[in-house]
């Protein structure tokens, strides 16, 4: 019985077939583009033909970075890519990955190539890269005298800073011994001593600007001792040296803004540093004096001088309470002094005698002692009153008992 497919089963075996073709998967067709559409999605629908027929095109959104121009019917063009069934269709289409104006499909294989050898020998790598410095005083310029380049480096720096020393290698930069020449200028202006060089062109086709792709060119910028800023073509442009180079500049404009520093920007900020450091050294003045005053008023406090015036004050102010203390204490013991001679003084015998009183003792076995009873005495015995202005000696002659109450 016959086989009968599917036409599922039909457009994926063609479909293996494509897909198992090398050469179907990795290959290059140029021709006339035709009914190109930009889709929102970003895809880019088109249709490649000559004279003998055409081909369907498709360039997804993720690979418009193999893209470097605005595509439009009538351009001619070469499209690398791989051609395959779309199956929902049953037709083929070639699926681009990368497009380039006519003319430029071999050099840029050989430009991947060479970038590819490069790359894998570390040329590319980050860690022999230079840092551009920040303050150069000798640029040196690899590039026509003549162009357009040179001019905008000039005026771009004239702009800047006046002050900065351009010193121009006037290299040839397009056609037979450019290489070479570009070469020689890299070589002359290192010899030279400059601080930092740039080394490039105005834009063209990819033949224009083929010599800064040649390795020799690539070597001499990567074995360069001195900084290198490549300045090649317009932003689009991509050459091999921008990725051997120290920094990639999109234009020689934009190069000679990163190479040469903006002298009047510079005062600016000199002049805004200066300001600040005077506030802050002011404002630590101010501080400081502060301080000083703080330990000129600890160091009069602490001064033996004004130490020993404390001291005399206090020792004064001390003497002022003692005194105080001692008439005060003084004073009460007047009074009370005052106080115990006048009840003394009522308790004087003399002022008893005074008063009329008398005051009567004799001496019995040589002891004298006052007489406070008549039991004390006995008929004869010898006495002695005394009264104010005298004494009397008496003999006792009787004695009578009285009461007084």
């Amino acid at each position: 019985m016959t086989n009968v497919y599917t036409v599922r089963q039909v457009n994926a075996y063609i479909r293996n077939m494509f897909t198992q073709d090398f050469m179907l998967n990795r290959i290059y067709v140029k021709g006339e583009v035709s009914n190109c559409k930009y889709h929102t999605s970003g895809h880019i629908y088109f249709s490649l033909k000559d004279e003998s027929g055409t081909i369907a095109c498709v360039m997804f959104a993720g690979q418009r970075g193999g893209l470097s121009f605005h595509m439009r019917d009538g351009q001619q063009v070469v499209v690398f890519g791989a051609v395959s069934i779309y199956e929902r269709a049953g037709a083929y289409q070639l699926y681009a990955k990368e497009i380039r104006l006519d003319g430029e499909g071999v050099l840029y294989e050989k430009f991947q190539m060479l970038k590819k050898e490069l790359e894998e020998m570390g040329m590319f790598a980050p860690e022999y890269k230079q840092e551009i410095p920040a303050y150069a005083k000798t640029i040196g310029v690899v590039t026509a005298s003549t162009g357009a380049a040179i001019r905008d480096i000039m005026n771009i720096t004239a702009r800047r800073n006046p002050y900065v020393q351009l010193i121009l290698y006037p290299a040839q930069v397009q056609g037979e011994g450019a290489k070479e020449s570009v070469v020689r200028g890299i070589h002359a202006l290192e010899h030279y001593g400059v601080d930092l060089m740039i080394v490039g062109r105005g834009g063209g086709s990819i033949e224009d600007l083929w010599a800064f792709n040649e390795e020799e060119v690539a070597r001499a910028v990567f074995e360069c001792s001195v900084p290198v800023i490549s300045a090649v073509g317009h932003e689009t442009d991509t050459t091999i040296i921008d990725y051997v180079a120290d920094l990639r500049a999109p234009t020689p404009s934009a190069a000679a803004e990163l190479a040469v520093w903006d002298y009047y920007q510079f005062q600016e900020s000199l002049r805004s540093c200066r300001q600040k450091m005077n506030r802050i050294m002011y404002q630590r003045l101010e501080l400081y004096h502060m301080k000083v005053e703080k330990l000129r008023t600890r160091l009069n406090y602490l001064h033996p001088e004004t130490m020993l015036r404390e001291r005399r004050q206090h020792i004064a102010d001390v003497s002022d309470r003692i005194k105080a203390l001692m008439d005060q204490k003084l004073k009460m013991s007047r009074h009370q002094l005052e106080l115990r001679k006048e009840r003394l003084k009522g308790l004087s015998p003399l002022d008893k005698l005074n008063q009329g009183y008398a005051f009567a003792e004799q001496e019995t076995d040589g002891r004298k002692g006052s007489i406070r009873s008549i039991g004390q005495v006995q008929t004869g015995d010898a006495i002695t009153i005394y009264v104010a202005d005298g004494r009397i000696e008496a003999e006792v002659t009787g004695v009578q008992e009285e009461r007084y109450e």
